[in-house]
């Protein structure tokens, strides 16, 4: 990776900034149109030789003689950080601050913005490090480093880059707990079911690894690890569009103190050689992982991140046939139509194995025989309902293991097309998620393939839609006949699949739906922009469902579709090392952050198997009530707003605006669980306001903006409905 990263990075001067700002187009140029110059920048940079300190409205960085970036955040003309440097490990390498080169900030960030340069060395291990660090007017809470790394000796030597590093107390933030009693998001995909928010503790010690594939097919994930308390936060990661392989790994130290840092994979550098970084970032703010998470996905679309704006079908409740799981058959499936109707849900999943082959993608013959799965999305359309189709991209059997009680043969795509193959350093067939072999996403010939593909559930099948399942991150790829410039090729190129998939569905269907479920993690940056509904991705009960709704909404905006995951998936119990029983009915974790509802119910079948998530008379009175609020407020179209932080407002509050009322939710540990007391409605507007509990239809008598409390005293759940009065 010599310099890889920095052809990445195209580096648009100010001049052109300008005239792409004030909408210069050529022709105005032929007219000697000249355009107007940015304002200058209003962040102030003092440099000396023992720090460099960079104020911007609402931050301070200062850069230190070791290269410890401390990172303050600045609200009121009050300083507060989680930043502890005093206790941080020294490096070896020493920066000449004095010679410090400030200049106009050159990257995409803003028109304006200062950019400073400073020299370090190690005099030891015989490299140099040059250190650049940006800071933008358009985003004065982030700090954007990168770094060339030059062998300046007449020795080979090994470098394992470690940037934006900081050790971080709660105690400097004026909290009165033990150094590591703070909250953290960690965007790892690493494990199904792990908590990605959550409270740090004593010996924790996380690899974070980012892009690459983990723990048996696991992997992608968003390259951010977060830390708040109730006065500060900071956040880290790197600031690239493609998923790179590299780790932020957080220790809880001895002392108590968190380290984390954003650790690059190991280079090895010849005389004179030189090694450029990826930009990474640091960021300050007040709150919890929503700001530095939108902060984030602000500044990759400013990098070349396109987000799709969600259409109406993306908010629509569905219903999956995975309550009959692998075995369903089309009289199960369009057997609930009549019930569908009823409740008023509008699309029908066809979830996991109805196909003979993962990688061929043909219908079962003894479930689905002949044109049976046609007949079947036809018989859904004539109802008006929608369907959508699960399917597992770039997997394909190679004839070893299986999955369940599915036993794997060699795939006629694998058959055919052995060389489209991901292979490992050992050039045998590299695995992914359900031990299955990977077809490399960086051929134009697999591309080509998975294009066809789409072609045919959406435009041949007709269905309306893709449930695309356990979708991560692939292997390197070391297949000497695809030509890769570099290994990583392959996981880089795992965008472009999911890019096909959705721009062709979109171009047939604009009215489609593109779902991507990262089963039990968090997603992979490379795909989020090519899906127009979330999801939160199989979470283990209703604190996962809200947390990760909430993620959703910082990272694809405050009016993504986010769906809910079925809501039998809201309460659970474990019932072995990797069996549950599902038995949920918390609607209201879905509908009070935002989310689209979800459920998996069966209907007229007596199998004791599925009594679980079968819709007795008791659970289709609940649905009817919850589903009948959903469809009447829709508040998934609303504006989601962070007016509250997650492990330090209680009860866990959430708010919501849309046509012109707001929207609070606020919940207790459990469905089961009662709380009482004072609860706050922040974010109205001056006036006084009706306050009616809508779920129960109660109302709730009237409060003034000035003293925007009421006594809560709920089970589980209150959601609120806050008019003007």
């Amino acid at each position: 990776m010599k310099t890889l990263l920095t052809s990445l990075r195209l580096v648009i001067s100010l001049t052109v900034m300008g005239a792409l700002l004030t909408g210069c187009n050529q022709s105005a140029r032929d007219n000697n149109t000249v355009a107007s110059k940015p304002a200058a920048s209003a962040i102030s940079v003092t440099a000396s030789a023992d720090s460099i300190v960079i104020k911007t409205s609402q931050a301070e960085f200062e850069l230190r003689p070791d290269g410890y970036l401390k990172s303050s955040l600045v609200l009121n003309g009050a300083t507060t950080t989680l930043d502890d440097p005093a206790s941080a490990a020294r490096n070896t390498i020493t920066y000449d601050l004095a010679h410090a080169v400030i200049t106009d900030a050159k990257g995409k960030l803003g028109p304006t913005g200062k950019r400073i340069e400073v020299t370090g060395t190690d005099a030891a291990r015989g490299y140099q490090r040059k250190l650049a660090i940006e800071v933008y007017d358009a985003f004065p809470t982030v700090a954007v480093i990168s770094s060339q790394y030059t062998n300046t000796g007449n020795k080979e030597i090994i470098i394992a880059p470690k940037e934006d590093e900081h050790t971080l107390s709660a105690t400097a933030s004026g909290s009165k707990n033990k150094p590591y009693q703070m909250w953290s998001f960690q965007g790892s995909s690493l494990d199904w079911g792990k908590d990605d928010v959550f409270p740090m503790k004593t010996g924790l010690n996380e690899a974070n690894v980012m892009g690459s594939p983990v723990n048996e097919g696991h992997g992608g994930g968003i390259p951010v690890v977060a830390f708040w308390t109730q006065n500060a936060g900071l956040a880290v990661g790197h600031l690239e569009t493609i998923p790179l392989a590299l780790s932020i790994p957080v220790k809880v130290e001895k002392d108590g103190r968190v380290n984390v840092a954003v650790a690059l994979p190991q280079q090895t550098l010849k005389p004179d050689e030189t090694y450029s970084s990826p930009n990474t970032f640091v960021a300050v703010y007040k709150g919890d992982y929503y700001e530095p998470l939108s902060l984030y996905s602000r500044a990759l679309q400013k990098e070349g991140w396109q987000l799709p704006k969600p259409n109406r079908q993306d908010y629509n409740v569905a219903w999956c046939g995975w309550g009959y799981e692998f075995n369903v058959t089309p009289a199960q499936m369009t057997g609930t139509i009549p019930k569908l109707k009823e409740l008023g849900i509008k699309w029908a999943t066809l979830d996991d194995r109805w196909f003979d082959t993962y990688g061929d993608w043909n219908p079962r013959k003894d479930t689905f025989p002949g044109d049976s799965i046609k007949k079947m999305v036809d018989d859904f359309h004539k109802q008006d309902i929608y369907a959508q189709i699960w399917w597992l991209p770039l997997g394909v059997e190679d004839g070893n293991s299986g999955y369940e009680s599915h036993r794997y043969k060699m795939s006629d795509v694998a058959k055919e097309h052995p060389d489209w193959l991901i292979l490992d350093k050992d050039g045998k067939p590299a695995h992914i998620i359900r031990n299955l072999a990977s077809l490399c996403p960086a051929l134009p010939e697999v591309q080509e393939y998975y294009r066809k593909l789409t072609e045919k559930f959406i435009r041949d099948w007709g269905f309306d839609g893709h449930k695309l399942d356990n979708i991560y991150s692939v292997p390197a790829c070391y297949n000497p006949k695809h030509h890769h410039k570099s290994p990583q090729d392959s996981i880089n190129a795992v965008a472009d699949i999911y890019r096909i998939i959705f721009e062709t569905t979109r171009a047939l269907k604009p009215e489609s739906v593109t779902q991507i479920c990262p089963c039990g993690t968090t997603p992979n940056l490379a795909w989020v922009p090519y899906m127009d509904q979330a999801v939160t991705a199989d979470p283990v009960g209703g604190v996962q469902v809200r947390r990760r709704i909430k993620m959703y909404k910082a990272l694809m905006g405050p009016e993504a579709a986010v769906y809910g995951d079925h809501v039998e998936l809201s309460e659970m119990q474990r019932t072995g090392k990797d069996d549950w029983r599902e038995f949920g009915k918390d609607f209201a974790s879905t509908i009070g952050t935002g989310g689209v509802v979800g459920t998996k119910f069966t209907w007229g079948d007596n199998n004791p198997k599925f009594r679980n998530v079968a819709l007795t008379p008791d659970k289709d009175a609940i649905w009817k009530k919850w589903i009948a609020i959903y469809n009447q407020k829709m508040l998934s179209q609303g504006e989601f707003l962070n007016l509250y932080t997650i492990g330090y407002d209680n009860p866990e509050g959430y708010a919501i605006r849309k046509d012109g009322k707001m929207y609070y939710a606020f919940f207790a540990a459990s469905p089961q669980t009662e709380w009482k007391g004072k609860v706050e409605l922040r974010g109205l507007a001056p006036g006084k306001y009706k306050v009616r509990d809508y779920v129960n239809d109660r109302d709730l008598g009237t409060i003034d903006a000035t003293a925007p409390v009421i006594d809560g005293s709920f089970t589980g759940s209150l959601l609120l409905e806050v008019s003007p009065e």
